[in-house]
């Protein structure tokens, strides 16, 4: 008896287990297809496309040009209205479109870091859009290296005359 209800709670178990994986596929499969629907789906509003979200200003020197230029370009069928852009702190400074943004042109999102400031920098821009309220985040990143020291011209020990 203890052997037969041995089998069976075995028997369940491994019927449970097979019914778990197959549910863990379904749901997978239904996700795969609902990402692909909402690619291939038309865009109805507002949306933007940017050439590049995060921008490498690479290692610059202290001082030098800190104006960098999110482009991007209105894809969708309704005008595009940026409301803010806001810097991660005060070193990082974006200006915007201020007028919306019509479907099918360009435009682009100037930023401004503070070159003054030695070292590494992560930092970002929030954008706040008419696009389903959603927040977009541009991101600026580099390093800023110390200019070099000038050599001091030896003092003349002895005079000439």
């Amino acid at each position: 008896m203890k052997k037969l209800l041995f089998a069976l709670t075995m028997m369940l178990m491994v019927v449970g287990l097979a019914a778990q994986e197959a549910t863990k596929a379904t749901k997978k499969a239904a996700k795969a297809e609902m990402e692909e629907i909402k690619e291939d789906a038309p865009v109805y509003g507002p949306k933007m496309t940017f050439e590049n979200m995060v921008m490498d200003y690479g290692e610059i020197s202290k001082g030098s040009d800190p104006l960098r230029k999110f482009t991007f370009v209105n894809d969708g069928t309704e005008p595009l209205v940026i409301k803010s852009a806001k810097g991660s702190c005060g070193c990082t400074v974006p200006d915007y479109p201020k007028e919306p943004v019509l479907p099918g042109e360009a435009a682009s999102i100037d930023v401004r870091y503070d070159t003054q400031r030695e070292g590494q920098f992560t930092k970002t821009v929030t954008l706040t859009t008419n696009i389903n309220e959603e927040k977009i985040v541009l991101t600026i990143k580099g390093k800023v290296n110390p200019l070099p020291a000038e050599e001091s011209v030896p003092a003349k020990e002895g005079s000439i005359f």
